[in-house]
């Protein structure tokens, strides 16, 4: 979202990245984990009874179309994995490896969805993907992108990228597998109440106390290094502090004009991001490592690498870059 001046403050942020994602992510989770406690209810009492739980009640492999993408797999990431097959009839790989996905979505019996998507009826889903080959696999958990592979693959190394992407989803998103069908609601759980330090900093970050916000999220952090949350705020408030009071068209021009002044491509950087172009802001930085040496070069790498913090590892845009960095550093 661009300001109505040349100058950005903290809600020009929302065009590029929103805590909301984040939070949204933590809701889906806690979500995901009222079915599981559901599930295993449903589970322990079926078996104290001697009867055989329920299969589940969707398709285990469909067929998505543009139309259909937001139900079929946004919103049902929300509770399993939904492993993505981009496909098409007239790629010869396609046809060995996908019979392997279904036979394998049979076999996990829930455990994950596949959704089969063919790139030629759907070529806007394949171009907000990137999808530059295929068979290519992604999948969607809570809403988050995991790229997986690309190319045909055994069924061996399948199962093992499976294996781990199910406990991906376990550990980190809190999604499992097992899901119930679309529209149908899991079984109340009790909530886990929201970390009090985290609401804190996430309150300053929101009026605009980034001084305050970077301390909460840096307090919270010192309690739990892990906490992802913490990390992509944290990451958030200090970008925009960093930019506070810069000019938008003046950095620009400097930079354009002083290629070799890593200071103000990194400026130009944090403005790139902050404005919504992503791609520019992590191209500006590749470049710029490309160029400089030493501690100039160091300096803009370590940059990059907070900008992947504010975007998220998972983002295709972040994947692409980080191989962008690995050929102009080796």
């Amino acid at each position: 979202m661009q300001p109505r001046n040349s100058r950005l403050n903290s809600s020009a942020l929302r065009g590029a990245v929103d805590l909301a994602a984040v939070k949204a992510a933590g809701e889906a989770a806690q979500k995901a984990e009222q079915a599981r406690v559901e599930r295993a209810r449903q589970a322990a009492a079926a078996e104290a009874s001697g009867i055989a739980p329920d299969q589940p009640a969707y398709q285990l492999v469909i067929d998505v179309t543009e139309d259909t993408f937001e139900t079929e797999v946004v919103q049902r990431s929300t509770e399993v994995p939904v492993v993505i097959d981009f496909w098409a009839e007239w790629c010869g790989p396609c046809k060995q490896l996908s019979p392997i996905l279904e036979g394998l979505a049979e076999e996990y019996a829930g455990r994950f969805v596949l959704a089969k998507i063919d790139v030629d009826a759907n070529q806007l889903i394949a171009q907000q993907f990137g999808i530059q080959g295929i068979p290519a696999v992604m999948a969607v958990v809570a809403g988050q992108l995991v790229p997986l592979f690309q190319g045909a693959e055994s069924a061996a190394n399948v199962r093992k990228v499976l294996d781990q992407l199910i406990l991906v989803a376990e550990q980190r998103f809190g999604v499992a597998g097992g899901a119930v069908a679309p529209g149908e609601a899991p079984a109340a759980a009790p909530q886990r109440p929201e970390d009090p330090a985290l609401s804190a900093a996430h309150d300053a970050l929101d009026a605009g106390d980034l001084g305050g916000a970077i301390q909460a999220y840096r307090n919270v952090l010192a309690e739990q290094p892990g906490n992802t949350e913490a990390k992509l705020g944290l990451a958030q408030a200090e970008l925009l502090q960093r930019i506070e009071g810069l000019d938008l068209q003046a950095v620009r021009t400097a930079a354009a004009a002083d290629l070799k002044n890593v200071e103000i491509q990194l400026q130009a950087a944090d403005l790139d991001l902050v404005g919504g172009h992503v791609e520019d802001a992590f191209g500006r930085l590749v470049d710029t490592v490309g160029r400089t040496a030493g501690e100039d070069r160091d300096t803009a790498r370590l940059r990059l690498l907070e900008l992947f913090e504010v975007i998220g590892p998972e983002d295709p845009r972040v994947v692409a870059a980080r191989t962008a960095l690995a050929r102009v550093l080796f």
